[in-house]
C-alpha cells in the first residue's frame, strides 16, 4: 500500500512537471511529529561508525579534528588519490533505486525519524535548499540537518540535468516535511533568479507552516558545524534578532546598483543605462546571499511595500543577494533588524549565518592582518573548499554553517565532520 501511494507521488510529480510548475505533494501525507522521552533512550545504532563500510573509514577523524600532523597527512595523500575519489562517489541513478523503499533508506542511511529532545521539537526551523548538481552533497546535508520536526524547501535549477531532478525528487519524496518549490528557475550566477529561487522557497515555507520560528538558506555545498539542538539554543539566544552580513557598501561595489544589467545567453551584463536611485530613499547595504532570520522578517520579504519596491528596483542590478538581505536588514520596522546607524554594522565573520573564507582575506595565524588561516583545501573562485585540515580550526567559530565543502575534492573533511556532529548530537541525549 505505502509503495503503491509512493508511486501515485511520483507519478503526480512526473505530471506536474510537465504542465509547468512543481506543486508540494509531499504536503499531502504530512504528518505532526510527536516526541517521545522513550523513544530516544536507544540511539546508538545511528552513530556513524567505521563498521558503516565508506571508503574513508581508513582515516583517523578523531586525530584529524585534533589537528594531528600524520592523520591530515594521511587525508591529503587519499584526497590526491584519484582511485580513492571514484571509490567514495555515488552516481545519481542510485538514489532513484535506493529509496524505492523509503524505510529502508531512511534506516541504512540512518536519518532521525522523531525528536531527539522537547526543546528541539518546540522550536522547529525552516530551510531553503538551492541546488543545481552533485545529489551526493545534497544528499549528505540534508541528512545532517534533518529533523521531523523541522521543514526543508528543495529548489533544483530548471537547467540542471535530468538525472540530479529525480534524484532529488526520489530523496524528497521519503519525506513528509521537505518539498520541492512550487516555482523552480532558471538560477543565473550573480543576478536576480538566484534570488528569486529563495524568495519562491520562502514563500512556500511561509504559506505551508505557522510553527517554525527562524529561516535558513542554504546550498548544496554547504554543512553544518553545529548540531541541530545547538542551533536551536542558539537561535533562542538571539530573542527574535536576525543575524546576516550587513555592512556600508565598499566603493568598489556602487557600480552593482547603479548601472542596470539584463540577462544575455545564460550570463548577466550590463545594458549601458544608469539606474534610478532606490525608493523610499533607502540606503543600500552591502553583505551576502546567506541569512538566518526569523518568521517575521520573511514577512516582510513578502508583504511589506517598502520591501515589494525594493526588490522590484534590484532585478536589474548586478549580484542582488549581496545587498538585498543586508539592505533589508537594516530598514526600520522590520522584524529582527538593526538600526542603520554604521555602529550596527555587522561583518560576515561576526554574523553567525555562515563561514566563507575568501582568499585575500587568509594569512599566517601570527599575522594580525589575516581574519582566518590559510585554506587547507582548494579553491574556486577564491573561496576556500575546505580540507580536512581546516576542520580543527573551523569547528571552534561561531558560525552554523560553512561553505564550501566538496565530496569530489575533499570527502574526508565531509565524513569527519559527519561523524563528529552525529557523535555530539547523540552525546546531547544523556
Amino acid at each position: 500500500m505505502r509503495l503503491l501511494k509512493r508511486g501515485r507521488i511520483r507519478l503526480l510529480l512526473k505530471l506536474t512537471i510537465a504542465l509547468g510548475s512543481l506543486s508540494i505533494l509531499s504536503l499531502l501525507t504530512r504528518s505532526n511529529p510527536v516526541w517521545n522521552p522513550s523513544s530516544v533512550l536507544r540511539y546508538s545504532w545511528l552513530e556513524h561508525t567505521d563498521s558503516d563500510d565508506s571508503p574513508e573509514k581508513v582515516c583517523n577523524c578523531s586525530a584529524i579534528l585534533k589537528g594531528e600532523r600524520e592523520a591530515l597527512e594521511q587525508a591529503k595523500l587519499l584526497t590526491s588519490n584519484q582511485d580513492f575519489l571514484k571509490s567514495v562517489h555515488i552516481p545519481d541513478e542510485h538514489y532513484m533505486n535506493a529509496t524505492e523503499d523509503c524505510s529502508a533508506f531512511k534506516l541504512r542511511r540512518k536519518y532521525f525519524t522523531s525528536p531527539l529532545s522537547q526543546e528541539e521539537e518546540d522550536f522547529p526551523l525552516a530551510y531553503s535548499m538551492v541546488v543545481h548538481h552533485k545529489v551526493q552533497s545534497f544528499e549528505r546535508l540534508l541528512r545532517a540537518i534533518y529533523a521531523p520536526q523541522n521543514i526543508y524547501c528543495v529548489h533544483v535549477d530548471k537547467k540542471a540535468k535530468s538525472s540530479v531532478l529525480f534524484a532529488i525528487w526520489a530523496i524528497t519524496a521519503c519525506f513528509p516535511n521537505i518539498f520541492l518549490v512550487s516555482q523552480p528557475v532558471d538560477v543565473v550566477y550573480a543576478a536576480w533568479p538566484r534570488v528569486q529561487a529563495d524568495l519562491n522557497c520562502m514563500a512556500d515555507l511561509y504559506n505551508t507552516s505557522t510553527k517554525w520560528k527562524y529561516f535558513i538558506n542554504l546550498c548544496g555545498l554547504d554543512f553544518p558545524l553545529k548540531t541541530n539542538l545547538e542551533i536551536v539554543r542558539t537561535l533562542r539566544s538571539l530573542s527574535g534578532r536576525n543575524s546576516l552580513e550587513s555592512e556600508k557598501m565598499p566603493a568598489g561595489k556602487v557600480w552593482r546598483v547603479r548601472n542596470a544589467h539584463e540577462i544575455i545567453d545564460g550570463g548577466i551584463q550590463r545594458t549601458g543605462k544608469a539606474k534610478e536611485p532606490p525608493p523610499f530613499n533607502i540606503t543600500i547595504m552591502s553583505g551576502n546571499a546567506y541569512i538566518v532570520v526569523s518568521r517575521g522578517f520573511i514577512r516582510s520579504v513578502l508583504e511589506d511595500r517598502r520591501v515589494l519596491a525594493l526588490m522590484e528596483w534590484g532585478k536589474d542590478t548586478y549580484s542582488p543577494d549581496e545587498f538585498l538581505w543586508a539592505t533589508i536588514q537594516r530598514m526600520l520596522g522590520v522584524p529582527g533588524s538593526t538600526w542603520p546607524h554604521s555602529k550596527y554594522d555587522m561583518s560576515d565573520v561576526i554574523a553567525i549565518a555562515r563561514l566563507v573564507r575568501w582568499q585575500w582575506h587568509e594569512g599566517s595565524r601570527d599575522s594580525p592582518d589575516s581574519v582566518y588561516p590559510d585554506c587547507q583545501g582548494s579553491r574556486v573562485r577564491s573561496i576556500c573548499v575546505n580540507g580536512a585540515g581546516d576542520l580543527k580550526w573551523m569547528l571552534k567559530q561561531p558560525h552554523l554553517f560553512a561553505n564550501k565543502f566538496d565530496i569530489d575534492t575533499d570527502p574526508v573533511a565531509v565524513y569527519c565532520l559527519e561523524k563528529y556532529l552525529r557523535k555530539r548530537a547523540l552525546s546531547e541525549l544523556q
